[in-house]
């Protein structure tokens, strides 16, 4: 391993115009499981200035059945759009939740997709499309994430609780952030070197004394969130363009599944390509990305490795993976074909099929929306939301190793 490299990963807000997409696409999931948990969703979103545009393919029952809408459905969506929009915090004149224009284009689900995913005689229930998914854990963090993306997530979630409860009111929705860490020839980060943080603000600070106020207040957010060995050195820009007024989709046009590394692992590891959010959890897209970050953190949990990749492939309509790849980087205890045969071998895990990753981890629950902003991994799983972050496998593997 290289000794004193430097690695950089991002996070945005969830008031960014693609996490507002994203948010509400999984609102729509939430909602439509809540009615049916077997519900198809595949719901993509476009924002842009006063302007909410829904399109994808959906079928659920007491919704959308058999080409017709239930009665109410339409106008139950709608609110829920509007709804989501509101909580993330914008009324402004360029997107405001009561008076913005709302398209919903969602229709029937592809006949041909569902004779290949539904369950039939004795066919067992199919991957919702072909693809390649991978989960990923290290031990830099206590939540057996990649420090940089950890700490780039929990500046701006600090900063969005601050802006809703009133502690930060200059603040706005849309924001970003940016940490890069020097790391040493173990592997730990030893300094922050770069911390970027742009943040849209209420009009005036951008200039003078509102402007030196709202620096301090980003600072005093980094320092109360990050060791202080490591901003020793550190090089701060706060809103480097200058000023940052016109934001979130009416500033940019957002889209449902463009902040895919800022979801996942912040670069740290490979990405199959697939999105998560506005996806039901038959797609494979979703919930075998979350078996395999719940296999990965299992792993690095069991002391198994400090540091573990791991790789599933599926074919649309067929329930067995194509491949299992485990990589835990020379830093295993066993061999990486152990670990894959100890997976395969444990019976609560069904083979790893899609019908059960989604009994196994609980997922045809309205757990989503709170997944898309600030990182659908390292989240403290509570109740039903965040199942895959568990460690509940821990002395299973230990068991099949043993």
């Amino acid at each position: 391993m290289r000794s004193n490299y430097l690695f950089t990963s991002e996070s945005v807000s969830e008031g960014h115009p693609d996490k507002v997409s994203d948010q509400i696409s999984d609102a729509i999931v939430d909602l439509f499981l809540s009615k049916d948990p077997e519900a198809r969703i595949a719901c993509e979103t476009l924002t842009t200035t006063q302007l909410v545009v829904l399109a994808g393919e959906i079928r659920c029952k007491g919704v959308y059945e058999n080409g017709q809408w239930a009665d109410g459905a339409k106008a139950e969506i709608e609110a829920t759009v509007r709804r989501t929009v509101k909580e993330i915090g914008y009324a402004q004149k360029g997107f405001h939740w009561e008076t913005l224009r709302f398209e919903n284009n969602l229709h029937g689900q592809s006949a041909h997709i569902a004779q290949g995913v539904d369950a039939a005689g004795d066919k067992d229930e199919g991957a919702g499309d072909q693809g390649i998914m991978f989960g990923y854990a290290s031990t830099e963090t206590p939540d057996l994430m990649p420090a940089t993306l950890d700490y780039s997530h929990k500046i701006l979630e600090r900063m969005a609780a601050d802006r809703h409860s009133g502690a930060a009111p200059f603040l706005e929705p849309d924001a970003k952030s940016q940490v890069t860490l020097r790391y040493n020839n173990e592997g730990k980060p030893e300094a922050a070197t770069a911390i970027v943080v742009s943040t849209q603000h209420a009009p005036g600070y951008d200039q003078g004394a509102k402007e030196a106020e709202l620096h301090n207040y980003v600072k005093g957010v980094i320092a109360d969130l990050l060791p202080a060995s490591l901003l020793t050195e550190t090089e701060y820009h706060i809103n480097p363009t200058g000023s940052f007024e016109i934001g979130g989709p009416d500033g940019d046009a957002g889209l449902t599944g463009r902040k895919i590394i800022v979801d996942t692992y912040g670069g740290a590891a490979p990405h199959g390509g697939g999105a998560f959010s506005g996806k039901d959890p038959t797609k494979v897209d979703r919930s075998a990305a979350y078996i395999t970050r719940y296999l990965a953190k299992n792993i690095v949990a069991a002391g198994l490795a400090t540091r573990c990749t791991i790789q599933l492939a599926y074919a649309i309509g067929v329930s067995k993976p194509l491949s299992l790849y485990v990589d835990t980087h020379r830093t295993g205890t066993v061999g990486d074909d152990q670990i894959e045969a100890a997976i395969m071998g444990i019976a609560k895990l069904g083979g790893l099929t899609p019908r059960a990753i989604r009994t196994h981890l609980g997922l045809n629950k309205p757990i989503y929306r709170k997944t898309a902003a600030y990182g659908h991994f390292g989240r403290t799983p509570e109740g039903d939301f965040f199942p895959w972050e568990r460690t509940d496998l821990v002395e299973d593997l230990k068991a099949a190793l043993a």
